[in-house]
Formats: C-alpha cells, structure tokens, sequence
C-alpha cells in the first residue's frame, strides 16, 4: 500500500492540560506519514509552546468556535486525507494506518473511529465509557472525522454556523450525498472528561443555547442523534445490568445533561 499523506487538524484553545498527551499518541502511530496542523484561538496557556516540542505547523486565528479553526487547517492541509483530532483526545497506535487502509485499499470515502472515556479520570468518566461504548459501530451515534479531502471539500466542510453536534451535521452531510464511510477497530480515547455534575451541567447548557441551527439544518435524523433515547443503548441494554452503580449514574447524568441543554435552549428563545 502507497503511503497518501494524512493531515492531522487539532483545534485548540488553552490547551495545555491534554496537548502533550494527544500529540504524543499521534507521534506514535504506526503510519508515518503525517503533517500536524495546531489551529490555535488565541491560547492564553502554555498551549503554543507544547504545540512547537512536537514540531506541529502552528497558526493562531481569531476564530468563534472550532468548525473554523478546523474548516482552515483543512484549507492550508496538504495531505490526500484529513483527520480532526480534539486536543483532549489520545489515538491508540493504528488508528491512522486502519483509516488509510479502509480508504485506500477498500474504498471508502470517510471513516468513523469509535471514540470510548477515559475511566480513571473520574467515576462520570467511567459513567461516559458505559455510554459510549454502546455507540461502537452504530449507524447513527457516530460521526466521521477521518476522510478524503476532496470528499470534505464536496460537502462544503464544517457549517460554522454550528457550535454543537458540528459532527454530526457534517457526518450526515456525507451520507446525503452517497459518500462511502467504514469504520475501523482502532479507537481514540477522550481524556478530557468532566470531573463533576458542575462541568457537565455548564457545557451542556452552552450547546443547548446553540442546538437550534443543528436541528434546523437535519430535521429527522438530527432529533434521533440528540435525543435521550437512543436504540443503541436499549440494544446494549445489558450492559447497564452489569453495572448497576454505573448505571444509577448514568441516569443522573443525563437528568443533568438534558435539564441544562434545555435550559440553555430556552435562555436562548427568551433572548431571541
């Protein structure tokens, strides 16, 4: 197999705690070649300095949310593939050589990497994992972040107009348009998991302010992809019962996550 090269967009901003982690894990892919592009907002930590000991191409824009830090890196990208990596995510060792191989060898125009929790960062951590872990293959809980450049290109790239479910959108975008997308076995571990219900009520009540332009813009499927129930957690159902103090927490979890993004929806409409 050729070697295309892949280019690998991370969108940070005061990114210092996970960075290091993230760059590290894609230092040590088994496919080498790879160009790092750090799209930077203005970081006021130590994020540029740990981007430049990993030798990244680094850019600093006055961006609004991350779809356009991420739609730029993929203009100034020269890779045949582009992948969006978050800053507090780390990739297990073959996840870029299984994205190559099941475009290059097997046709596909993007892939979905099964992104699971890290559990030790804190038991809603481990609550998130159980989660998660449900999602791994479904066709609907997932998005592709991996794919073929001229494919991103086609569908117009990030809306970024779109500040939550921005993967989604462009995940969905993909499949109206009849592009190909796979999945792999390698996956990516997200690390920058909330510590307590304050953290998980405060970023969901952000994306609830900002769900609306979502949903505008995939009706149907949208609402299945955001909504509470979901058919792959009654298809893993079982799960749960292995975990019964997981599962306590689970619920919690979204009782909190659902009555702050609906909080921050209608804070929204009373502004509007």
């Amino acid at each position: 197999m050729s070697k295309p090269l892949v280019s690998i967009i991370i969108p940070t901003y005061n990114s210092e705690k996970t960075l290091a982690k993230c760059l590290e894990s894609i230092k040590n892919q088994t496919y080498r070649n790879i160009e790092v592009i750090v799209i930077d907002k203005r970081s006021k930590d130590k994020t540029m300095g740990i981007a430049r000991n990993f030798e990244a191409k680094i850019l600093q824009i006055d961006a609004k949310e991350r779809s356009e830090q991420l739609n730029f890196g993929v203009k100034i990208a020269s890779g045949e593939y582009i992948y969006r990596v978050d800053s507090d995510f780390i990739l297990e060792p073959r996840v870029v050589e299984e994205a190559v191989r099941k475009c290059k060898v097997d046709g596909f125009d993007a892939v979905c990497v099964h992104n699971t929790s890290d559990s030790s960062v804190s038991f809603w951590a481990k609550v998130r994992k159980l989660e998660r872990d449900c999602y791994a293959g479904d066709e609907l809980n997932v998005a592709a972040r991996f794919l073929r450049k001229r494919v991103f290109e086609k569908v117009g790239g990030f809306d970024e107009r779109l500040v939550a479910a921005e993967d989604y959108d462009l995940h969905n975008r993909l499949l109206r348009h009849g592009f190909k997308v796979g999945y792999v076995k390698a996956k990516e571990i997200h690390i920058g998991e909330p510590r307590n219900l304050l953290e998980i009520a405060r970023k969901h009540y952000y994306y609830g302010r900002t769900v609306k332009g979502f949903l505008v813009t995939n009706p149907g499927r949208g609402l299945l992809q955001i909504s509470p129930l979901r058919r792959a957690l009654i298809r893993n159902r079982k799960n749960f019962a292995k975990h019964p103090v997981l599962t306590i927490g689970f619920f919690v979890y979204q009782i909190v996550r659902y009555f702050a993004a609906g909080l921050g929806s209608l804070v929204s409409k009373v502004r509007e």
